[in-house]
């Protein structure tokens, strides 16, 4: 019980994630079903649906624009600030993270900031190196997923075409990640913005709900 305990937001976010996973898989197979249906086609099973570029390129497109928000905003935190949220550090406070060489030595320290000046650079950014590079692969699977996908497409409708590297220049694929892009900065600031003026209650990406409006950090 206590291992749930201290792993309960891990938890409970993975059976979220597997839940909503296996609804998009079987949902989409059955739309792939019906218009195959519809244009005359065999429709496809299941286990070759999984495998089909319309499937892997949606699910790599939405995981594409989560990584791209989640690395942006680990590092622009770092960097800028809002007065007032939850989500950004104070600028009346000093460092956290000044002189990673005195502070290695510091009970429970991660044992790489003893390993040199530049183990000590590169894991001071891990987390928003680690992101971007998880964002980078997503993008690069929804750009050649999509490139088969339209590859399909124009062959049934008997047109040439793109090459994969042709269709990183083609619209479309830009369309379908603008369009998760802009509202994963939208809503990423909006929570930056309610979080200067609305709580809730015992959340650590809320201020303290007695906390004033000015109080920055959490």
């Amino acid at each position: 019980m206590r291992l749930f305990r201290n792993n309960s937001l891990t938890v409970v976010l993975l059976l979220l994630f597997g839940a909503t996973i296996v609804g998009q898989w079987l949902t989409g197979w059955q739309v792939a079903t019906a218009d195959a249906l519809q244009h005359g086609r065999a429709a496809t099973s299941l286990m070759n649906y999984t495998q089909s570029p319309e499937f892997l390129s949606s699910v790599f497109e939405n995981w594409e624009s989560e990584f791209l928000q989640m690395s942006a905003y680990v590092v622009l935190t770092a960097m800028l600030i809002q007065r007032g949220s939850s989500e950004s550090k104070d600028p009346d406070s000093p460092p956290r993270d000044a002189d990673l060489a005195a502070q290695a030595s510091k009970p429970g320290a991660p044992a790489i900031l003893r390993k040199g000046r530049l183990a000590r650079a590169l894991y001071a950014r891990s987390l928003g190196i680690a992101l971007f590079l998880l964002f980078l692969l997503s993008f690069v699977m929804h750009w050649t997923q999509s490139a088969r996908a339209a590859a399909i497409e124009a062959k049934d409708h008997g047109e040439a075409a793109l090459s994969t590297i042709a269709y990183l220049g083609d619209p479309q694929l830009w369309f379908e990640s603008f369009q998760n892009w802009q509202s994963e900065f939208l809503s990423t600031a909006v929570l930056v913005l309610l979080s200067i003026f609305l709580r809730q209650k015992e959340s650590p990406e809320s201020k303290a709900v007695a906390a004033s409006h000015a109080h920055t950090g959490d």
